[in-house]
């Protein structure tokens, strides 16, 4: 070989048509770049023809650069299977842009180019793979190119176009500007409910069934209240000598007093006290478990075992008084139900007055929810009225009360005189009670005898009041002059049904 990059001596001339290793390059600052003929860059995302690319090799050893005047040329190769190279080429004004299209249209893109338009690339992505993009895309996390893909996806895909719907609804349910915390009316919802349509182990008694519902509703706010809660000050009143009335306790104290109270009606059914153990006294003697049981009457109103539950227990009672209330509870309603029909007429004794089991139970159906919203309104917790059906019964209840209470009144003075006495059982003067929305009714209240009957056709007045407004009345919660809604007809009747109503309240 000989220093000039040549073989024997021989030109390039003449061997025509061979295939040839070309010659070494030189280093750069031998070659006279300007004198170097540029190859044709091809289009951006696309390669040249074979002939516009010359071929390396790798240089001999010792074999010289080619001389700068007379520059390598590659040779013309013929195969049938490479295109032919075209004849002439213009070459680009600068090295760095693509070829100007010709007149007979625009060059055409290669597959996959990147446009001005990141959106209108589509990578081609499996079924799974797009699958699996659908949360991001709901979430918007997709790349633009991702999110062009999954939603051309979408279009012939039924099942993940479902699956896109769902989770882009559960994306606007993570985005919504409420508050997540629950309804605070959920639960007595919920249980209003069930004890609506739950089936009972044991048949409840008709009569009993408000005092099962209205104990449950009590208790299940006292489940969901704090320890601290159970100290709360709660603030009892009622309607005593005219006037309002008022006594301060603990939510622990009105749940004891609820169970002072329930005493009363566990000694008719012959159950223990709950009263025997804390030391309870009626006038000089202890109140005894035997005595209870014999069935003596108990010689304690409720207000006076109010106070001997709560002069008892010292230190002020906490959150394990609900066991043994509830516990209470739960062995009246047993009792009751297995005890026979003849049970519902026995007598429960209240001291100054007495009631069939049967009103006594809706009686202290009455307490529990007039007390459970007493704590509920010191503990700020949801809390409704009974149901419709229970509420139309109490009200039953306080008018059947009313004209014995009248009498009462009359005979202290706090009541106008009778006007037209008439035989046990006959129609006389009433005033037509007129209870308006929740468990709404009309009754008719006997003004002149206890005895006699209320009637329509002797109706001297009328007096119309909501629902839970009358209860509140009854309740001693609101004053009689601020319970009437609508009066007509004798005044002074009125004012004696409405202060009538009031003094049914109590401790």
């Amino acid at each position: 070989m000989s220093g000039d990059g040549r073989e024997g001596g021989r030109r390039d001339d003449e061997v025509r048509g061979a295939r040839r290793i070309p010659g070494p390059r030189g280093a750069v600052d031998d070659l006279d770049l300007e004198t170097v003929e540029r190859p044709a860059l091809p289009p951006p995302g696309g390669s040249g023809p074979d002939e516009s690319v010359p071929e390396q090799g790798v240089p001999e050893e010792g074999a010289a650069a080619p001389e700068p005047d007379e520059p390598y040329e590659p040779e013309e190769r013929e195969e049938p299977e490479e295109p032919e190279e075209p004849e002439e080429r213009e070459e680009p004004e600068e090295p760095d842009r693509p070829e100007e299209p010709d007149e007979a249209g625009p060059v055409p893109e290669p597959p996959h180019a990147v446009t001005a338009d990141a959106t209108a690339y589509a990578p081609v992505l499996s079924h799974r793979v797009l699958k699996a993009l659908l949360g991001a895309w709901a979430l918007s996390a997709c790349s633009a190119e991702e999110t062009a893909a999954v939603e051309d996806h979408l279009t012939a895909c039924a099942p993940c176009a479902d699956e896109a719907l769902r989770l882009r609804d559960a994306v606007g349910l993570l985005h919504t500007d409420g508050s997540l915390d629950l309804d605070p009316t959920l639960r007595t919802r919920v249980l209003d409910g069930c004890l609506g349509r739950r089936p009972a182990r044991a048949p409840i008694p008709e009569w009993a069934t408000a005092y099962d519902a209205e104990t449950a509703r009590l208790d299940a706010l006292l489940r969901d209240i704090g320890d601290s809660d159970w100290h709360a000050p709660v603030r009892l009143q009622w309607f005593e000598d005219e006037r309002a009335v008022t006594r301060r306790t603990t939510v622990a104290g009105v749940i004891g007093h609820l169970m002072a109270v329930d005493g009363l009606v566990s000694a008719a059914l012959g159950l223990d006290d709950p009263l025997a153990g804390t030391g309870a006294a009626a006038g000089t003697g202890a109140l005894g478990t035997a005595e209870v049981n014999a069935g003596a009457e108990v010689p304690l109103s409720p207000t006076r075992r109010t106070e001997t539950y709560w002069a008892a227990t010292y230190p002020p009672a906490t959150r394990a008084v609900r066991e043994p209330w509830r516990a209470l509870t739960h062995e009246l309603i047993r009792t009751a139900s297995l005890a026979g029909p003849n049970v519902a007429e026995r007598s429960v004794s209240y001291g100054e007055f007495a009631l069939p089991l049967q009103g006594a139970l809706l009686d202290r159906a009455f307490e529990c929810w007039v007390h459970g919203t007493d704590i509920a309104e010191a503990v700020d917790y949801p809390y409704k009225p009974p149901s419709a059906a229970h509420l139309h019964r109490m009200i039953d209840l306080a008018t059947r009360m009313l004209p014995a209470a009248l009498a009462g009144r009359r005979g202290a003075g706090l009541a106008g005189p009778a006007r037209e006495l008439v035989a046990p059982g006959a129609p006389g003067r009433s005033v037509h009670l007129e209870v308006e929305g929740h468990g709404g009714g009309d009754w008719y209240i006997a003004l002149d005898s206890p005895a006699a009957v209320g009637s329509p056709d002797r109706a001297v007045a009328q007096v119309a009041l909501d629902g839970v407004e009358f209860c509140q009345l009854v309740a001693g919660h609101i004053s009689p002059v601020e319970a009437a809604a609508g009066q007509e007809g004798d005044r002074e009747a009125i004012r004696d049904v409405l202060f009538a109503s009031a003094s049914l309240s109590r401790l």
